[in-house]
């Protein structure tokens, strides 16, 4: 079996996130979505949220693997089996960093990092960003899927709330 593992925060996921992943999943038979946590990060969904997102919304793939991990990347493709990791490129200035990160991993492990250029629609697109415009009331729903978008917006709504 031929299997990736496409890592991110995921917070929240993003149609360039889904587009990277769908595309990702019809060149492999397994692909695993790591949401990678990071303790030093608050993040506006908790991971358990994050992952019931990603499955709700990547259900149509029908063979993705959503779950955590705490740790090193290549620690969780050891553990699994995985050769290769997936990583979205939405600039050149990504590359830099991912290129990096890219030869680190493979020093450590030997697993391999594949690039895939991002759909131009979603260049420049972020979690980040996406999370800032909508706490803004800025209409971000067109980045988002359905279901993704209703529930960042119930949390922004929650969060003003409770100040």
């Amino acid at each position: 079996m031929r299997r990736a593992v496409c890592p991110g925060s995921f917070d929240p996921i993003t149609n360039g996130h889904l587009d990277i992943i769908g595309r990702v999943s019809k060149l492999y038979d397994v692909v695993h979505v790591a949401v990678l946590v990071n303790p030093n990060k608050q993040g506006m969904f908790s991971v358990e949220e994050r992952i019931a997102l990603i499955e709700e919304v990547t259900a149509q793939f029908g063979n993705l693997v959503v779950e955590s991990h705490h740790g090193l990347l290549v620690d969780y493709c050891r553990e699994r089996g995985i050769p290769a990791i997936i990583r979205g490129l939405r600039a050149v200035s990504d590359f830099d960093f991912e290129l990096q990160m890219a030869q680190m991993n493979n020093g450590l492990t030997g697993v391999e990092t594949l690039f895939v250029p991002t759909s131009p629609t979603y260049s420049f697109l972020s979690s980040t960003l996406a999370k800032e415009v909508a706490s803004y009331g800025g209409d971000v729903s067109h980045l988002l899927p359905e279901a993704v978008h209703r529930r960042l917006v119930e949390r922004i709504a929650e969060r003003k709330a409770e100040q």
